[in-house]
């Protein structure tokens, strides 16, 4: 329970639907954290003037989400734990770092998903004696009849706006299925199953999402209004918890001074257009702020960490007719080695697309770059050329005849450029 209106929502339908529920806050050390405990959002504000640890109060998990996640518990009449994962957080900003110095760009959420949300917090259930981890994510999980258990049509007898449950009582109930698969959510807009590719398989039959069945947010809310949670009307995160202000070079910097070094850069033939700071504060795509005008948009196009160098070019230079990614984590029974057609999504924000894919088994990861430890990767191609494609960033499959339904996926280490 993150405090946010999503994990509310989907507890509050599962104590209805009859559940035991016990809520989790994951203690991550970040905004508003004083000291070595939790303390209350109006001193946590005070704590963070005069020098706590102060991450933003938009970013999840902070001490006013601790607060409201407190609230609905107290509501819901649910115990509610607070884990301490500070220390395996401190991870997830090492990966963000690493990625950075090395001239990519990182996605810590899907990593948050993998080692903590789905990962540690699955580890911690089991000494409480829970057979199933529930989240407040937009995406569904079912077995391989596509029976995905979720919130169905809701009823008097167990919600107010109503709410019949086909959830499984505990994980043995789902021990008849010969496996488990991770499909979109309903609502499309809101749909997550990007940022859960990472899951690994053999965790899906201990996974609830109570929500992915709902098209709309809007239900969501309303829903949450109904149940009485305080929560009902809180904006959504915005930001990433351990960067709220945004200031990613600032906090590149701290950890690592010596990379605010001046460097040039360079349009696509190599000449030089201008200087600046450091390579991290860059991102492929990037055309604000880029310091460099020649009359016509441009964008930047490549970072080299080694010579310190950006690379500006137009948007046509952007553009990618494919990409090999490493780390693989495969969630379907079969990996062809034949190129099969597939809708690829290479960011959070994007659409699948028209391509086709095979598995590559000659991907060579560094290992400081390999932040899983998984081996075998993937090619994938688009049907059409694809902007800004990006290394380090995640390029999920989906099946092409079941749009819904993710295949698996790995973590982009290099781009075919489109040719002229």
């Amino acid at each position: 329970m993150s405090g946010g209106v999503d994990s509310s929502v989907a507890a509050a339908l599962l104590v209805r639907a009859g559940y035991e529920v016990v809520g989790c806050f994951m203690r991550l050390g970040s905004p508003g954290e004083a000291l070595d405990e939790l303390i209350p959002i109006e001193d946590g504000r005070d704590a963070c003037a005069t020098g706590g640890v102060k991450i933003g109060h938009q970013g999840c998990c902070s001490v006013g989400d601790a607060a409201d996640a407190r609230a609905v518990a107290a509501e819901l009449g649910i115990p509610l734990y607070v884990v301490n994962f500070k220390r395996e957080f401190g991870r997830i900003m090492d990966y963000f770092a690493a990625e950075y110095a090395a001239g990519r760009t990182p996605n810590p959420c899907v990593r948050c998903n993998d080692w903590l949300k789905f990962g540690k917090l699955h580890e911690y259930a089991e000494q409480i004696g829970a057979g199933l981890v529930a989240s407040g994510h937009y995406a569904r999980v079912g077995d391989a009849r596509h029976q995905a258990p979720g919130i169905g049509h809701l009823s008097e007898e167990h919600t107010p706006g109503g709410g019949s449950v086909s959830l499984p009582r505990t994980s043995s109930d789902r021990s008849s299925a010969t496996r488990f698969e991770l499909r979109r959510g309903r609502d499309v807009a809101k749909d997550q199953s990007y940022v859960l590719f990472g899951v690994p398989r053999d965790r899906l039959g201990h996974m609830l999402l109570p929500i992915g069945e709902f098209e709309t947010k809007a239900e969501v809310r309303s829903l949450a209004d109904e149940f009485g949670l305080p929560v009902f009307d809180k904006p959504d995160s915005q930001e990433i918890c351990f960067v709220p202000d945004q200031d990613y070079a600032g906090f590149l910097e701290r950890r690592d001074p010596e990379l605010s070094k001046p460097g040039r850069i360079v349009d696509t033939a190599g000449q030089e257009l201008g200087t600046h700071t450091g390579h991290h504060r860059f991102t492929i795509g990037q055309r604000r702020g880029v310091g460099v005008a020649l009359g016509y948009p441009i964008y930047v196009t490549h970072k080299d960490p080694a010579t310190n160098t950006v690379t500006v070019g137009t948007e046509d230079d952007l553009m990618a007719t494919g990409c090999i990614a490493g780390e693989l984590n495969w969630l379907s029974d079969y990996l062809p080695t034949e190129w099969t057609p597939c809708l690829a999504r290479h960011r959070y924000n994007g659409e699948a697309v028209p391509g086709a894919f095979r598995a590559h088994a000659d991907i060579e990861v560094p290992a400081f770059l390999n932040h899983s430890g998984r081996s075998g990767g993937l090619e994938v191609r688009f049907d059409a050329p694809e902007r800004a494609v990006t290394a380090g960033q995640a390029i999920v499959v989906y099946s092409a005849a079941d749009p819904d339904l993710v295949l698996g996926g790995g973590w982009i280490v290099a781009t075919t450029p489109r040719t002229p």
